[in-house]
């Protein structure tokens, strides 16, 4: 399991009085999270960089260039908290990363204490994946170290990381989606949005990845109800950093030393549809998704939003993660995403309803619209992806 870097410690002593009983304010999401760990050094420039590529969280971030930038930031914090950074950009503060089951009690305490003092804002924990030992977790099995969480600290967020193997010699993305969607069936439970890290940077063993992997992992995220994604990481960690020897090949979005890569470029324009399609995002529940391998034709259930999925003749076979929604008047929205990262789908595509009545949310400007036949020419309703890629679909009124 890769180990991160940085640890951020609760520091101050917590004064627990009998302002206890006074009335918490609570922490709403109210944006999709476009976020990042390693935030940049506090400077004009840098910031005015992060905007510009569209991210919209700065996790330890600065609160008031954040403020200025239109951001907002989970702030990096020390000392008493009395001198923790309170501005209108501050969604919350990091508090741990990676803990195990046993610091659970005493972050209950830190969160509690937040919410009295700062109300609004909540403690930033980020959790680990599924892959962690059970002598890191603190418990037997995953699903308990999650449920033990929630339980005791009572988060206005989950957050977790978890980087799958995507390598000519090894796939572990059935694990990545196995993570997801046990962060949604407790998030659910909860009723409270998650958030997870992917990898945007060779580490470890992890090759440096393409703008389809990149993409892979976020519309994947989306596909199982996730409210926010982290790129890991934005800026480079550089010589002397604690753990920055997991980065030999650096290559992050900036680099150690302040430079753009081609990762930069990359995260701005997969965010820029983030941002159009964070509206709608915000607004739909996820009931789960499936991965499907699209031979000829695929039947779904009975009250899904999609019937049936064929491949185009003479076309290799293309796996389909189907992601299922809610919107907020009870019908159904579906997200449709490529899970080959290598290359291009095309799908013959029968919604539970008439195409005619089917939306789809533009990443280009975030409004619905007809779906669009991308064959007209061939029988049913055909729609192309990209590498990676995926597209969100609504249905009708009572649908």
């Amino acid at each position: 399991m890769k180990k991160h870097f940085n640890h951020f410690i609760f520091a101050g002593a917590l004064l627990l009085t009998s302002n206890h009983a006074r009335a918490e304010k609570h922490f709403v999401q109210d944006d999709f999270a476009i976020g990042l760990w390693v935030a940049p050094p506090a400077t004009k420039d840098y910031y005015q960089d992060l905007a510009a590529a569209n991210f919209n969280l700065v996790i330890g971030g600065n609160a008031d260039l954040s403020k200025k930038f239109g951001l907002h930031t989970v702030a990096a914090v020390s000392g008493p908290m009395d001198q923790w950074p309170q501005n209108s950009a501050v969604w919350g503060y990091m508090l741990v990363d990676e803990p195990g089951a046993g610091g659970f009690p005493d972050l209950a305490k830190q969160c509690e204490e937040i919410r009295r003092t700062k109300p609004g804002a909540f403690g930033y924990i980020n959790l680990l994946p599924n892959y962690a030992p059970a002598s890191a977790l603190g418990t037997s099995n995953y699903d308990t170290y999650i449920a033990q969480f929630i339980t005791t600290v009572k988060p206005e967020v989950l957050s977790m990381d978890s980087y799958p193997l995507m390598r000519p010699d090894g796939d572990s993305r059935a694990n990545y989606r196995e993570n997801l969607e046990q962060f949604r069936q407790h998030s659910a439970a909860a009723g409270i949005p998650f958030w997870n890290y992917f990898y945007a940077m060779p580490f470890n063993d992890h090759l440096d990845p393409t703008e389809a992997q990149i993409r892979w992992q976020i519309y994947t995220s989306i596909g199982f109800g996730a409210k926010g994604v982290m790129y890991f990481c934005y800026f480079t960690p550089g010589k002397g950093a604690k753990g920055a020897g997991e980065f030999p090949k650096g290559g992050a979005i900036i680099t150690a030393e302040g430079l753009k890569t081609r990762h930069y470029d990359e995260a701005r324009r997969i965010n820029a549809e983030l941002k159009n399609l964070g509206p709608t995002l915000m607004k739909l529940t996820g009931t789960g998704a499936v991965l499907v391998n699209v031979k000829t034709n695929v039947s779904f259930p009975e009250g899904r939003a999609v019937r049936k999925l064929s491949n185009i003749p003479g076309d290799p076979p293309v796996d389909c993660l189907v992601g299922s929604f809610q919107q907020p008047d009870g019908s159904k929205a579906v997200l449709l995403l490529n899970d080959s990262y290598s290359q291009t789908a095309w799908l013959t595509v029968d919604f539970a309803v008439d195409a005619s009545q089917v939306m789809e949310v533009s990443k280009a400007d975030g409004k619905a619209r007809p779906v669009v036949d991308d064959s007209p020419e061939l029988k049913g309703l055909q729609l192309s992806f990209g590498a990676g890629d995926g597209r969100l679909f609504l249905l009708p009124k009572g649908k």
